[in-house]
């Protein structure tokens, strides 16, 4: 089996057990060779290592509807079992679809897709009263290119606005930021973004138009240093 991930340039490889060591061929010349000649990272795994992690992930999946949502063990496996991935999915999913599934009706559906709704709700204010503890600025909270867990990962290592962020370099956002999986490339777009407003105030300015004399003496400022 192959599967493909075209934005990461990735290729993963499900072999028989007892076929993987050819696949990989001695020392890995096959793999860096079939990476050469596609240009893509290609990853070979036997059949039980991805069913041990098809096992691993669908644990993971369980404990986590379990936990947010406060659901018996086996509704939250039910919801894995189906495809879900995350409480935001359940919540967008339409309500005839969560009831059509083997096991549920329409009042668990309503039940489930109301506790979603709530769980989400409560994350969100505490994600806000979080951001507000860290005294980061609305501009930096609503940047877009990162998500709001990451953003306050960065308040909490002193990255407090747009300005802090787009003060970074690539190698400082990736160190900083060790889970999101960001590449250098990926860091550096995020960094650039960040610095738009940089720009934009330099046209502003640049278009501003002159102002005319007066006979009046403009106030200025001094700044002691």
């Amino acid at each position: 089996k192959v599967v493909l991930d075209p934005d990461a340039q990735r290729i993963e490889v499900v072999v028989p057990d007892e076929q993987q060591h050819i696949a990989i061929g001695r020392r890995g010349q096959n793999v860096r060779l079939a990476s050469q000649l596609t240009g893509w990272n290609i990853d070979i795994i036997s059949e039980s290592q991805e069913s041990d992690r098809r096992n691993e992930e669908f644990r993971s999946l369980t404990d986590m509807f379990v936990d947010r949502l406060n659901v018996e063990e086996m509704i939250a496996q039910l919801l894995a079992t189906e495809g879900f991935s995350s409480v935001e999915e359940l919540a967008d999913t339409p309500l005839d679809e969560i009831a059509a599934i083997q096991g549920f009706d329409e009042e668990i559906a309503a039940a489930l897709k109301e506790r979603a709704d709530q769980t989400l709700e409560e994350e969100a204010e505490q994600l806000r009263e979080t951001c507000e503890t860290l005294g980061l600025t609305q501009e930096l909270v609503d940047f877009e290119p990162l998500s709001i867990q990451s953003i306050i990962k960065l308040g909490e290592q002193g990255v407090k606005s747009l300005d802090d962020l787009a003060d970074l370099a690539t190698d400082e956002l990736i160190e900083m930021l060790p889970d999101a999986g960001l590449s250098e490339h990926d860091a550096g777009e995020i960094i650039m973004a960040a610095r738009a407003h940089w720009f934009a105030d330099e046209e502003d300015t640049a278009e501003e138009p002159p102002k005319a004399a007066t006979s009046e003496a403009a106030p200025f400022a001094v700044s002691i240093r």
